[in-house]
């Protein structure tokens, strides 16, 4: 149960990191915004891994050896916008986190390297879907959390931080040092 649980914690960094960047942008407490974030992070967290288990059968090496650069590219492409949306007036922006398709988009690019757990879980003899049911939940409810407690936390200190720098242009360097150290994770393994 232990080791789920820090599966979980460690997966649900990047939801709780984007999570924090999308309270710093937002400003203002949302709960609707707030709960949809952070059902979606959860939800494909705990979808990835049983994804990478069911495929890993058919397609594993195929897998293992792109998700690395899918969540890099995904992720830096989300930055690199975001950098330069913060250069831009006000109304040009467009990553904004309160649309659908980028809380879509920022769930995919930070659960694709859970899709890795799936694969170990595979390889260590988690046979049947039903005996992935615990692992997947405490995933999905850890990140869940953790993405509604740094949504709060960037709403909270996001006064501080929007008089010293731009949050679009700290989420965008954020999330391209998120792509970043899951492309050094994957190429140095």
């Amino acid at each position: 149960m232990m080791n789920h649980f820090l599966i979980a914690l460690a997966l649900a960094m990047d939801c709780f990191a984007v999570s924090t960047v999308s309270g710093v942008v937002v400003r203002r407490f949302d709960w609707r915004l707030m709960l949809r974030l952070a059902f979606l992070f959860g939800l494909f967290q705990a979808l990835m891994p049983l994804a990478g288990w069911a495929l890993t059968t058919w397609f594993s090496s195929y897998i293992e050896a792109v998700d690395h650069w899918v969540a890099f590219g995904m992720l830096a492409l989300i930055g690199v916008k975001m950098i330069v949306d913060a250069f831009k007036q006000e109304d040009e922006a467009s990553v904004n986190p309160r649309s659908l398709k980028t809380q879509i988009l920022l769930a995919i690019a930070t659960s694709i390297d859970a899709m890795a757990i799936g694969v170990t879980y595979a390889c260590t003899g988690y046979e049947t879907i039903s005996s992935l049911l615990l692992p997947l939940i405490i995933i999905g409810l850890v990140s869940f959390v953790l993405s509604l407690v740094g949504f709060s936390a960037g709403i909270k200190f996001g006064d501080v931080v929007n008089r010293k720098i731009r949050p679009d242009l700290l989420g965008g360097l954020i999330l391209i040092a998120i792509g970043v150290k899951i492309l050094i994770e994957h190429l140095s393994a």
